[in-house]
């Protein structure tokens, strides 16, 4: 029958590991600046020379053209917020080359300067610059950058990149295509997208569908209505009154609308751009080593055309490589090419689904539902006839016209005042927004907290996004740990032909045979083995094939996505032993951690481990099977460096387990003796790097000193004296390039580098950051660490690495995200290295790292009622098998502003712009970082006052889902990666910028805004019941002192530590039943664990802070403080919503706000 398998896996099974994901989207390059920090590429000068002018100060300047927003508060029903009415314009792109004209308006006598604060004994309040956000690198030197962001608008055509962006590859051959082949469209094949697709409208007069939620105005779900939940997709049925689900197919217009449905209005907008095919490229651009020699491990092209497809679906120059500009000056001088690479553009296309001989029933992108529905139009095959039984998945219902025309307004757009309602706290944290999209599709959608978008409705054109000054953008969490996986086994895995999109719940089957992409719309024929289908075990019924059931899914690679047999698991050890490493006792316990887990680490039979310990000299360690003990080699030629026996220092774990732990217990006492005190870390990475080259692995460094001899030696830069200087924060960037570019070598050799600081003293974070940061790798940092002196720090380290030993992990891995024509991906943030354009480099993956990415919207969606979204990681696993798991997410397309701002996820905006804020701290300034933040909130609560109010009041108006946007504002200026006037170590400061663009959303949302708690009082009322276990459910409350009570006892998770403050007349019962103690004056100074007493009260915290921490990978350390504990200012930095000497409060920060808004 067939080979296929399918089979759902649990997250506790083998470690599974991340497969690529491409985006083969085009990647136009608009005229405009680009809304990211830290990756972008050239500013446009033209508008670089024209400041903008006084006001909101982030936005290109211009005439204000207020557009009315399709959908606003008017009683009655207005027009459906999904395609313009007749006669109603659309809104368009601008020219290309011309700024985008919507800004809001000025006030009638705007000030002639920028914003000034006012004149106030409170401490002024953060600077408002009123220009664009990258200055012409050009210009960096002789001008600062301002601190304003232009949203959402690509970069603009790069030259010749310089070596950083990407050094010269040698040709890579596919399975497919010979290395040197240019791909070019046969002549017969159509220009892409060349007609204007035909328009598709949602009847205004449909009822809404059957278990439809009550909906709104704007589509959305009230409140009351949970969620759908995340089950698979009930089958297919046919509604007769279906739309079709996305553009139509670009074939031969129909001469006048279908019989069956309801008249439909012209395209008002223009013809799709780009309807020439761009210029060929070598498929040699997805391939090739970071260095410039090719190695064995290369292996971006392994899904054949897969991750590194021939041909991708879009036009237009590519993205830059996702680098901080402010790099380039360490890349040296740029290096050639091959020839005939044209770098500015993809691959051209092959035919598209236009010149297939469409039968007469493919002039809209019909389900089969719809075809059933549209008699005339099938005359040609018939109609694929589905059982009964429900709603398929990749159907539009029709509901979703109806959802836009209840004339209440939805709970997301309710006007909230933010100066009168002082408690807009929710009791619980944040739930994500629910997309507005017919049920059927949203039960399927891909979970938030794999992936989410800053804006759950996606803007119909660029302009429309410009004007609702909110950042377009998405998050991941692609590898996370899931407790259930469908897991497909299969020898076809079904892609589309053009772009390379994966099958998924969201495409369209025109009839049996046929499926239409849901990311480039092209036509694809129905292989005859994804015909059987092997959970039901039944023939022909494709749409019921779990990979049109589940939008997160995993395949089981066949071995074309391979260009050499799947790596083992290989694990290297890099182990500062100089006196201060001795001295904080870190190597007793890893020795004895990694003893303790050496049979769980992941891997199979083919499983290496190898040692290197460094001081002044590197220690390399003879493990090869036969000897009777380890033997020591040392080289002490630290500047030419060299592997004395490179055959017997990477052994097999199973083979020489015996000799392995001969070592970890000898390694401790070793060096307990030792005087040096010099480090000659980078010859230790150098030599580390030449031993994992021909395998590719994992490269774990522990270093606790600052690198003080050989290559990458550094000199302490920071000066504690101007730790709280409120001027600007120097040295965010690295020293060297040392570490960077040997991250890049790393990285080719599908090698990641994880680096655990363990100091008391300063290490220059920022510099050796960059070994992990661009090798895909992770920071671990323990500052003052001592194994006496901080035993919370100890238990914390203990635990971490106990999750870094035992958890899964992808080796060799790459990723793309893939979303609809028209829509472009402009800048990554998180770790890795981006090897083109889109194709991001991952030769570790770990479930604990998050990505996130900008988009801009390069052409108009007017004909689009949803678009998708899809990332795609292509990994080994640690038992050798080459994986590949997809998510794909599916969002409605509006064109009115206030349906923008209703669905507008204000943690992910606020995520986001945390890792644009990190970048632009080290490219332009701390200072400038912290204005654009602000801006940001100044301006998207601007707009939503001037263009979706409809009756303007007094005071500082917010709609619901943005309540808490100032306050997440505020938090981040609060926070230790921006926050200024306090004394923060350099170290700690770099540190929570590298937390900020790298942990997944859930996580760093506590760094920026904590969670507090009264936990002294803990009942059982609401509690949640979990394996026998119940745990308390206390509200949140706000991070202000007013809600601390001296009688009582409060929690603050601040997502890495955990603070239990104990108030001076706290109750005696909470003291003896939860801590132990008979009264305050006995609890212990540095107590960081709860005692395990046998009462209720005991059990009912610990449950509630051992829940609280099960919900994140990493062990946050436990601090309970007295008001007289060390620890004490750490706990009250974090009450945001008090004033400072060198913060203002939340009330004056809003009263900021609103003079800048009403100016």
């Amino acid at each position: 029958m067939s080979s296929a398998g399918f089979n759902s896996q649990n997250g506790t099974g083998q470690a599974y590991a991340n497969g690529p994901s491409q985006n083969p989207v085009a990647m136009q390059q608009l005229p405009g600046v680009s809304y990211g920090m830290t990756h972008q590429p050239t500013y446009n000068p033209m508008q670089a020379k024209a400041p903008a002018p006084p006001g909101p100060g982030l936005y290109p300047s211009g005439p204000y053209q207020p557009v009315p927003p399709v959908s606003s508060y008017q009683q009655g029903p207005p027009p459906s917020s999904y395609p313009a009415a007749p006669g109603q314009p659309l809104l368009t792109r601008p020219p290309m080359g011309v700024a985008p004209s919507h800004t809001p308006p000025q006030s009638a006598s705007p000030s002639p300067g920028p914003r000034l604060p006012p004149a106030q004994a409170t401490p002024p309040p953060p600077a408002v610059s009123s220009s664009n956000y990258y200055a012409n690198p050009q210009q960096q030197q002789q001008q600062p950058m301002p601190p304003a962001w232009q949203y959402n608008t690509s970069p603009p055509p790069m030259g010749p990149p310089s070596s950083m962006s990407a050094s010269p590859r040698g040709p890579v051959a596919n399975h497919v295509n010979p290395a040197t082949s240019v791909r070019a469209p046969p002549p017969s094949s159509a220009p892409y997208s060349a007609a204007p697709p035909a328009p598709v409208s949602l009847s205004a007069t449909q009822p809404p569908g059957p278990g439809m939620p009550p909906t709104s105005l704007h589509g959305y779900i009230q409140p009351g209505t949970a969620p759908p939940p995340m089950n698979p997709m009930p089958p297919h049925t046919y509604q007769p009154s279906r739309a079709p689900y996305g553009p139509p197919p670009t074939g031969p217009p129909p001469t006048g609308p279908p019989p069956t449905m309801k008249p439909t209005p012209p395209p008002t907008g223009p013809p799709m751009a780009n309807a020439t095919p761009p210029p060929p490229k070598a498929d040699a651009q997805c391939g090739g080593a970071v260095n410039s020699t090719q190695s064995p491990t290369e292996h971006d092209c392994q899904e054949g055309d897969i991750e590194c497809p021939g041909t991708v679906a879009g036009n237009g120059p590519q993205a830059s490589n996702s680098y901080n500009h402010v790099d380039n000056k360490m890349a040296g001088p740029p290096q050639p090419g091959p020839p005939g690479r044209h770098l500015g553009h993809y691959p051209s296309l092959p035919p598209g689904y236009q010149q297939t001989p469409a039968p007469h029933n493919a002039t809209s992108p019909m389900h089969p539902a719809m075809q059933a529905a549209t008699q005339p139009y099938t005359q040609a095959p018939q109609p694929y006839q589905q059982p009964p039984g429900g709603p398929g998945p990749a159907q539009l219902s029709p509901s979703l016209a109806a959802m836009s025309l209840q004339s209440s307004t939805p709970e997301a757009l309710r006007v909230v005042n933010l100066l009168q309602e002082r408690n807009l706290l929710p009791p619980s944290p944040v739930p994500a927004p629910t997309p507005c999209l017919p049920q059927d599709l949203q039960k399927i959608n891909c979970h938030p907290e794999v992936f989410r978008s800053t804006l759950t409705s996606i803007p119909q054109t660029q302009s429309l996004l410009n004007k609702a000054k909110m950042p377009l953008g998405l998050l991941l969490h692609p590898f996370k740990d899931l407790s259930q996986l469908p897991v497909v086994t299969s020898s076809t895995i079904v892609r589309c032909r053009s772009c390379r999109t994966y099958i998924n719940p969201f495409v369209s089957f025109l009839d049996q045979r046929r499926w239409k992409c849901n990311l480039c719309y092209r036509v694809n024929d129905v292989p005859e083995e994804f015909m059987y289908n092997p959970v039901s075990r039944s023939y022909g019924e494709p749409h019921k094939r779990p990979e049109v059931q589940n939008a997160t899914i995993e395949f089981i690679a066949p071995s074309e996505y391979m260009l050499r047999p799947p790596q083992p698991a290989v694990y290297l050890f890099v182990l500062d032993v100089s006196h201060n490493a001795v001295e904080t006792g870190y190597l007793n316990v890893f020795c004895q951690s990694l003893l303790d887990n050496i049979n769980a680490l992941p891997g199979d039979s083919r499983t290496k481990v190898g040692f290197i310990t460094f001081d002044s000299t590197i220690h390399f360690y003879n493990l090869q099977e036969g000897l009777s003990q380890p033997q020591m080699l040392i080289v002490s030629d630290i500047e030419d460096i060299f592997l004395p026996t490179p055959d017997s220092l990477l052994v097999n774990l199973n083979e020489c387990k015996e000799l392995v732990q001969d070592l970890l217990k000898s390694l401790p006492t070793l060096f307990e003796k030792t005087m040096e005190t010099q480090s000659a870390l980078g010859s230790a990475l150098q030599a580390a790097f030449k031993l994992l080259s021909p395998t590719g692995g994992r490269m774990s460094v522990f270093q606790t000193q600052l690198p003080n001899l050989g290559v990458g030696a550094l000199q302490s830069r920071e000066d504690p004296n101007q730790r709280a200087s409120a001027k600007d924060i120097q040295h965010l960037s690295p020293a060297t390039d040392f570490y960077k570019k040997l991250a890049l070598d790393c990285s080719g050799q599908q090698v990641a580098v994880d680096l655990f600081l363990l100091s008391a003293q300063y290490c220059d974070l920022a510099s050796l950051g960059c070994i992990s940061r661009f090798s895909a790798g992770s920071v671990y940092y323990f500052p003052s660490y001592h194994h006496q002196h901080n035993p919370a720090q100890v238990e914390r380290f203990q635990k971490e690495l106990k999750r870094y030993l035992t958890r899964k992990i992808g080796f060799e891995a790459v990723m793309r995200i893939r979303c609809t024509k028209g829509l472009s991906i402009h800048t990554f943030h998180g770790n890795f290295f981006v090897r083109s354009t889109d194709l991001l480099s991952l030769p570790n993956v770990n479930p604990d790292a998050g990505f996130a990415v900008q988009m801009s919207i390069e052409e108009n969606l007017d004909d689009m009622q949803v678009v998708s979204f899809q990332a795609a990681l292509l990994y080994t696993s640690s038992k050798g098998e080459r994986r590949i798991r997809v998510h794909t997410l599916c969002l409605p397309v509006v064109n009115s502003l206030s349906d923008i701002f209703a669905g507008a996820d204000v943690q992910a905006i606020t995520g986001l712009l945390a890792c644009m804020a990190v970048d632009r701290s080290v490219t332009a300034s701390l200072s400038d970082a912290r204005d654009a933040m602000t801006n940001a909130a100044i301006d998207s609560l601007m707009s939503y006052r001037q263009s979706v109010l409809t009756i303007q009041q007094p005071g500082l108006l917010a709609p619901a889902c943005l309540r808490l946007f100032p306050l997440f504002i505020l938090a981040l200026l609060k926070q230790k990666a921006f926050r200024t006037g306090t004394s923060t170590r350099l170290d700690d400061r770099v540190f929570a910028m590298l937390q900020l663009k790298y942990q997944p959303l859930a996580y760093s949302m506590l760094m920026i805004h904590p969670a507090l708690y009264r936990i002294d009082d803990l009942t059982d009322e609401g509690a949640l019941n979990i394996n026998d276990r119940t745990i308390p459910q206390p509200r949140l409350l706000q991070l202000s002192v007013e809600k601390l009570s001296r009688e009582a006892a409060f929690l603050m998770d601040a997502g890495m530590v955990m603070y239990l403050w104990i108030g001076r007349n706290c109750n005696p019962n909470f003291l003896s039943q939860v801590l132990g103690v008979p009264n305050y004056a006995t609890v212990p100074e540095n107590m960081y664990l709860l005692p395990e007493l046998d009462t209720a009260e005991s059990q009912r915290t610990r449950a509630f802070i051992g829940w609280l921490k099960e919900q994140r990978p990493f062990s946050p350390s436990l601090h309970v403080i007295r008001d007289e504990s060390q620890l004490k200012p750490s706990f009250m930095q974090n009450m945001i919503e008090d004033r400072t000497e060198s913060a203002l409060s939340y009330y004056e920060f809003l009263l900021h706000l609103q003079q800048q808004i009403s100016k």
